[in-house]
């Protein structure tokens, strides 16, 4: 991954490949942030009036590439966008540092080093820019580069992807500082368990499976000192684990349970996290038509979400106990596979009539859930890329809150404002409860169309203990970005949620969710 260092030299004496400034828009044209002093001193002053004349307006998202005048030591300056300027005495959002470092990292792909002289008024703010940086440095070229074997010896094979940047020199901090230093590991902690998200995310589906998963996070275990336990096949024929069983059973690759327990010996509380895994979703026999299937590797994204913070929770050595449930499985049409009209017995001993082999998620969240509830966590989150409806209700970037407690939805809503993830909460109205109702079984799988994002959330909630606060967090939305990459979000995987549940582990350390 790109090293971050807090560098000691001043802005016109870095040596790197390129130095990274801000502008804003302001009310007669662009306005150079601060942190930028230096070099706009080395441009005489007529930092802004020069990128003006370029058609700069510092508006979010905006990178201008400038050659360096002779006052510094980097051969480029790149200016990115902030948006707006601050009113008075008001320092930059933190969200609009964190994009703009994006930006910036994925306009110098290839280069060596760069410098970042954003404002950085306060440890938050360097943070921000750490994060912003390091995530818009990610790059998935895993199946890329292949060698071939009909060109010629002597040649090389195309120009290949560029590499991310390799090093980030954070400018306007104080490297001997406690706080800026503690505030770097944790961005790249956090980063790294994101980035390793993202990577699980983008695997193709042929290569990540519910056995290859759950090699991935023992492997981490041991690494992090993590205890980890996979219940294969047999295993959850023995529990009776019958959703993941029932949606599993279609595909050559078993379904997995895997469970990762990080614990601190001065703990005081238990944040339980249950994550969706379907690594491949064809629907079954409700099969997907076409269009709707080729990014159905992502399907995983909410286990990759509570994998990833599992990971960063150890890195950081949090003081709260962070117990992970991946519950793993491929869902795919066979002449083994679940049938609509089929009843499957969960582990809960609830009997759920499926009505749609295609509503999978839930089916395989509820049995983690119960299991998740019977060692009693003081709060629980379940993280899926559960349905489509919630993509139609709130679009691709944002994702969707409900839970049991609203006091407990409202804290993760400003936790995920608080670190730059758009989410709302939604309500669970009791009325759509009864769509659900089944002559044949407890439950069905599908009720009204109309709300079927709630609908999905009351279907979980019938499998959560008595007495535990529990949220259920819809990420369909910003699990995958189809489109250009924009501030820190690539293309493919984003590693959604993760940020979210990583500060919610610290704040439930701190004591400070009640």
């Amino acid at each position: 991954m790109t090293a971050l260092t807090l560098s000691t030299a001043g802005a016109a004496t870095l040596r790197a490949d390129a130095l990274v400034v801000g502008v804003a828009k302001g009310a007669k044209g662009p306005v150079v942030a601060p942190g930028a002093e230096a070099v706009d001193k080395a441009f005489d002053g007529k930092l802004a009036t020069v990128l003006e004349t370029l058609g700069a307006s510092g508006a979010e998202g905006e990178v201008t590439k400038l050659p360096a005048p002779a006052g510094l030591k980097v051969p480029v300056v790149i200016a990115v966008g902030l948006g707006s300027v601050p009113e008075k005495d008001a320092a930059f959002d933190a969200e609009a540092l964190r994009r703009a470092a994006g930006c910036a990292s994925r306009a110098l792909a290839g280069s060596k080093k760069a410098g970042f002289a954003l404002p950085v008024a306060s440890v938050e703010d360097a943070e921000a820019v750490a994060e912003g940086a390091l995530l818009g440095a990610y790059a998935f070229t895993a199946y890329q580069g292949g060698e071939n074997k009909l060109a010629p010896k002597d040649k090389k094979n195309g120009n290949g992807p560029k590499s991310p940047l390799a090093e980030v020199a954070l400018l306007g901090t104080k490297p001997r500082d406690k706080a800026f230093k503690a505030a770097a590991e944790r961005a790249v902690a956090v980063v790294e368990e994101i980035n390793r998200a993202r990577d699980l995310i983008n695997t193709p589906p042929n290569d990540l499976y519910p056995e290859s998963f759950a090699a991935v996070a023992t492997a981490a275990g041991k690494e992090h000192g993590i205890k980890v336990q996979v219940l294969d096949e047999k295993a959850l024929v023995k529990g009776g684990f019958g959703g993941l069983l029932g949606v599993g059973q279609g595909s050559t690759h078993g379904p997995r349970l895997v469970k990762l327990a990080y614990t601190h010996p001065k703990a005081e509380k238990t944040l339980a996290l249950v994550g969706k895994g379907i690594t491949y979703d064809s629907g079954g026999i409700s099969l997907k038509p076409a269009g709707h299937n080729e990014t159905m590797k992502c399907d995983m994204s909410g286990a990759a979400a509570v994998f990833a913070t599992v990971v960063a929770a150890a890195r950081l050595g949090l003081q709260v106990n962070v117990t992970g449930w991946l519950a793993l499985a491929e869902n795919m049409p066979s002449g083994n596979a679940t049938r609509p009209g089929d009843v499957l017995r969960m582990y809960s001993g609830k009997t759920v009539e499926v009505l749609n082999t295609d509503a999978e998620g839930r089916l395989v969240l509820a049995d983690a859930l119960t299991r998740a509830c019977e060692e009693n966590p003081d709060a629980i989150v379940d993280v899926a890329t559960l349905t489509g409806a919630m993509v139609l209700a709130l679009g691709h970037r944002t994702f969707g809150i409900m839970a049991n407690d609203d006091a407990f939805r409202t804290s993760i809503h400003e936790i995920a404002e608080e670190v730059g993830e758009a989410s709302w909460p939604m309500p669970l109205p009791a009325d759509l409860r009864k769509g659900m109702d089944s002559p044949t079984a407890d439950i069905a799988n599908m009720g009204e169309r109309m709300g079927g994002g709630l609908v999905a959330g009351l279907f979980l909630q019938e499998f959560v203990g008595e007495g535990i606060a529990w949220a259920h967090l819809d990420i369909a939305g910003p699990a995958f970005h189809e489109g250009a990459p924009y501030g820190y979000t690539p293309k493919g995987g984003t590693g959604s949620a993760v940020r979210t549940l990583v500060k919610l582990a610290e704040r439930t350390a701190a004591g400070d969710l009640g």
